[in-house]
């Protein structure tokens, strides 16, 4: 790989090969690790920075302000609020879905951040900004400790 400025576009320099990405592991760090192992667990884990008292999600190793480590992480209430929103009605190829999707950023009271994840149970007539929601699990044996082991968020009634 050459670190040479590319002053002329049409004299990019091409190197064959394979990168080998397969061989690296790739971890979503401490913060992140409990995170995801909370929510195999279906639980949503925030972390908090004891000097500044800012509470984050996704959970943080570092505070944002301070630059303090952080050490204490914590299950948060899982019922947070519709901040904003945007209706899906084709998939990645242009093609008209059968069914439009709803995805949502939420919210969660007092707490910095969020999760940008998909609406259910609610026709997008129905969605607001403030509508407080709160997620659903998949089923213990189907989740893997990713983002997906939230099957989607539903109104609460």
């Amino acid at each position: 790989m050459s670190s040479e400025r590319i002053w002329e576009p049409d004299k990019v320099k091409f190197v064959k090969g394979h990168m080998e990405a397969e061989k690296y592991v790739y971890t979503a760090g401490i913060a992140g690790e409990k995170f995801l192992r909370g929510l195999k667990e279906g639980k949503i884990i925030a972390s908090k920075c004891t000097k500044c008292d800012i509470t984050y999600l996704p959970a943080r190793a570092f505070c944002e302000e301070c630059f303090s480590e952080i050490t204490e992480y914590f299950e948060i209430d899982p019922k947070g609020e519709v901040e904003t929103y945007t209706i899906q009605y084709v998939d990645e190829k242009g093609e008209p879905l059968e069914k439009p999707i709803i995805w949502a950023v939420i919210r969660f009271y007092g707490i910095r951040g969020g999760i940008l994840h998909k609406l259910g149970e609610v026709d997008p007539e129905e969605v607001y900004i403030g509508m407080v929601v709160e997620p659903v699990f998949r089923p213990e044996s189907e989740r893997k400790g990713d983002i997906r082991d939230i099957a989607y968020f539903k109104p609460v009634q």
